[in-house]
Order: C-alpha cells, then structure tokens, then sequence
C-alpha cells in the first residue's frame, strides 16, 4: 500500500494544504494509507480531528520517520532541501514546485533520488482540465483581486439610482483574458461595472464578450502572439509598445486596472508605463497580479500598496493564500485528480507514456526528465 503524507507548509505566507478530509477519505479508498501532519490544514479551516475522522494518521510536525516511510509527498509549495533528504530514495514529490530553473530543486531532487511531479507544466488539454491547479488558484485570485479594488476604490462599482442623483458604474480595464482575467471580469460585472479587457489574442473575444464585457482589439500587426500548449506565448516588444500605446487611452478613463498577464518561466510583460500611470487619475486602482514575475505595471511591490501620485498600485501576490479553505479544497482535488490513475492494485505506478504524467514529471528516482526547464546549476 502506498504511504502518503501530507506535510505543514513551511513557505512563508502559505496558509493552504495540498489535501482535505474529504480527499484523504478518498485516497484511502483507493489503497493509500495517509498519514497528515498535526496541523497541517489548521489555517486552512481543516482541524486534525477531521483528518483522523476521515482515515488519516495524525503524526507530529517534521518527523524524520514519517518522511522516510512516505512514497508519495504531496504539498503546495516545496519543502526544504533539507528536508527532502529526509525522503526515502525513489519517493514521489507533487505539488506546485516552481521548476523554472531552479537549481536548488534539481539538486535536492539528484540528491536525494527522488520523483517529482510540477503541476505547473501540466499540460492545458482537455483531459487536464480536473487537475489543472493552476487554473483553480487563478480563478481565486481573479476573483480576489476585483475585490481588493473595489475595497480600495473612491467610487462605488455600480450604478445607483439615488435621491441625491444618479452615480455613474465604475470602469474596470483587465489586462490578460486568462483564467484570472476571466474571474476577474465576470466579478467586476456582478458588482456593476462597466469592464474592458486587453488580451494580445484576438481569439479571446467571444470568451470576454459572453461574460458581458468590450474586447479591446489588439494592435493590426503581422507578428501577433497566440498561444501555445493552452499557455500564452511571449509577444513580441514592438508588437507590445503598440499594445501599450493602445492602452494608455483606456487606463486614462479607468477606475481600476486588474493586470493578469503572465508567461510561464518568463518576466511578465511589462503592459503600464510610468507614463501611463501618470494619464490615470488620483484614486484610481491598480491591481498587480503579476507582481511576483516582475509585474504587469511599472512601481508595483509584491504584498504592498503603494501611493502613486494619488494612484494606489496594489501589489497583489499570493491571493489564493487569502482564501485558503476554498484554495486547499480545490488544489487538493486538483492532486486527486492527477494521482487517481496512478493508483492502481494498491500500487503506485506511473505511465510515462501519458502525456499528462510525462509533461508533469521533472524528475524520476534522481534523474532530471525536464532539462528544459529544470536546470542543475541554472541561475
């Protein structure tokens, strides 16, 4: 029977768990025996009692034993390399592991012997659609985001008929029609805003039009991006100056501005100028969710809110963090999804030949699978 564990996070500001009662009920089902660690899922609204109801084994924080047994470890972000040595040889590590040249995980992972699975290469197909984890944590983070705008905002977001005279609704403008974006605008709708969406592919459109939003049509230009495995593709500089031109007439008459636009193992694009902001009256919102990469807007600060000119740039990373009990639910059926197949007889086995498994898994028993992307001795 497989053995696995569930480990308290140790990222800073991480508040989710990679699995809930109700998947821990289910993975015993299917043959696993589960082992969860005190507290775990305690910020998460998840207490122990929970887990030991559902099946699991409730084991003491760090516990060198418990690691050494497990076979399969799944958590949110990466533990430690310290503490992967810990593992057993040929254990198997999934969670969103931010493979994109990290060195530091390649190494731990050649170490100690280990299996990984990153669910951030996950491939965007359709049979994907249940695990993408990516996609949960971004809806919650389109969703949160319009609401740190409306909170920081002068104005109200919809249109009210009052005694005192008609309030006209707010105008939102969304940069990145993505899963995010999308959230973003269909909560920016409910609340009563008029919503404008900027995306560099024109294929979008109708995604943004049914949700009762305008598309501003990208720059006329022969090198347009598109997309590529379900992910955007990095758009070209001149195409994005153009873009940027575009959109400097649109942030003048905004309320608030939700930037979603983000490229796998990439700086996110750079889509609101200094310039740009300086067109944008005091009051307005700016809303970073790329911020982490880089960020889409220029003066924006991960987990902070900055005063500019009267503009208030909100540094918007980590949001799934901020509702973690929906976050963990969601993730943790994301990893259920993905690991189901796998389990089979009461044995763990992997198809290297599925393309959701083979896209996924960046390392096996210590040897990098991903080279591409997971780069020993990489910067």
């Amino acid at each position: 029977m497989p053995r696995l564990l569930i480990p308290v996070e140790t990222a800073d500001g991480e508040t989710r768990v990679a699995a809930s009662p109700e998947t821990v009920r289910k993975f015993i089902g299917l043959g696993c025996t589960v082992s969860v660690e005190r507290g775990a899922g305690a910020r998460a609204g998840f207490v122990d009692t929970a887990y030991a109801d559902a099946g699991a084994e409730l084991v003491a924080a760090a516990d060198a034993s418990s690691w050494s047994q497990a076979d399969l470890l799944l958590c949110v972000q990466p533990p430690s390399a310290s503490a992967l040595a810990t593992l057993r040889r040929g254990a198997l590590l999934v969670g969103l592991l931010s493979p994109y040249s990290n060195a530091e995980l390649a190494s731990a992972l050649q170490g100690a012997g280990l299996s990984a699975m990153a669910l951030e290469l996950l491939p965007r197909i359709s049979r994907a659609q249940s695990a993408d984890a990516l996609s949960s944590q971004a809806n919650i983070a389109g969703y949160k985001s319009v609401l740190l705008g409306a909170g920081a905002l002068d104005r109200y977001f919809p249109m009210l008929m009052t005694a005192a005279g008609t309030v006209q609704p707010a105008r939102v403008v969304v940069l990145g029609a993505g899963v995010a974006g999308l959230q973003a605008v269909a909560t920016a709708r409910r609340l009563g805003a008029v919503v404008y969406v900027s995306d560099i592919r024109p294929a979008v459109k109708e995604q943004v039009e049914s949700l009762g939003a305008r598309f501003i049509d990208p720059p006329e230009m022969e090198d347009k991006p598109a997309e590529s495995g379900g992910y955007a593709k990095q758009a070209s500089e001149a195409f994005l100056a153009a873009q940027r031109q575009q959109l400097s007439d649109q942030l003048a008459e905004a309320d608030v501005a939700i930037c979603t636009a983000q490229v796998p193992g990439r700086r996110a694009p750079r889509l609101i100028s200094e310039d740009m902001l300086d067109r944008m009256r005091p009051g307005a919102v700016v809303v970073d969710l790329a911020v982490a990469q880089g960020g889409n807007c220029a003066d924006t600060q991960p987990s902070q809110t900055v005063d500019r000119k009267g503009v208030k740039l909100i540094g918007a990373n980590d949001l799934p963090c901020t509702v973690p009990n929906h976050a963990s639910a969601l993730y943790a059926r994301n990893l259920l999804a993905l690991l189901e197949p796998t389990l089979k007889d009461g044995q763990l086995i992997l198809d290297t030949e599925d393309e959701l498994i083979a896209g996924c898994l960046i390392a096996q028993d210590g040897s990098i699978r991903r080279g591409d992307v997971l780069t020993p001795g990489a910067n």
